[in-house]
């Protein structure tokens, strides 16, 4: 059975976040999770979202277990262009292209996978156990998600500081070059 989840026209042009699917799909749905965590892109956040959304709708929808699901692949389309323009010298306009994408994640069962609930009817025990490991992988997966989105803030706190040290240090430095020149 195949699992399908999808986000249409997400803000980031498809070639960025190629590069952060094409590291994930091979793997099984707990490294891809825990790679994505660690993966200091902005992409890395979007792919992380949707392969959550997938997993919900495999053990909401479908009733399976997590250890049953495989990601089968992570498909990244090119969206609509926005286009915009932005004015330049002599009464000319340079073009802007604000590209979106589509993100699709497909998960597959493996063979052996059953739902479930016919798991429930042979032994109740066991599926306690199974909804319990599945509460413990989601709050892992939850943890990872919030290192991602707190790496993302991290890293853009600090290009935010570089850059008001960058304009500190440019107005020092035209001041100095005002006093030299001047009489």
């Amino acid at each position: 059975m195949i699992i399908k989840a999808e986000q249409k026209n997400t803000r980031q042009p498809a070639r960025k976040i190629r590069l952060v699917s094409d590291v994930v799909k091979g793997m099984s749905i707990e490294d891809a999770t825990r790679h994505l965590a660690v993966i200091n892109r902005k992409s890395s956040l979007v792919v992380l979202k949707v392969l959550r959304q997938a997993v919900a709708n495999a053990v909401n929808n479908f009733s399976l277990a997590l250890q049953d699901l495989e990601i089968d692949n992570i498909v990244v389309n090119d969206g609509p262009v926005l286009k915009r323009w932005r004015a330049v010298s002599r009464g000319r306009a340079h073009t802007i292209l604000k590209r979106t994408s589509h993100v699709m994640v497909n998960l597959k069962t493996k063979a052996t996978a059953k739902p479930v609930a016919a798991v429930a009817k042979k032994a109740a025990v066991k599926v306690e156990a199974v909804k319990e490991e599945d509460k413990k992988e989601v709050k892992t997966v939850a943890k990872a998600t919030k290192k991602a989105q707190s790496a993302i803030k991290l890293d853009s706190k600090v290009r935010q500081s570089v850059k008001a040290v960058s304009r500190v240090q440019g107005s020092v430095k035209s001041v100095q070059t005002q006093k030299k020149g001047s009489k």
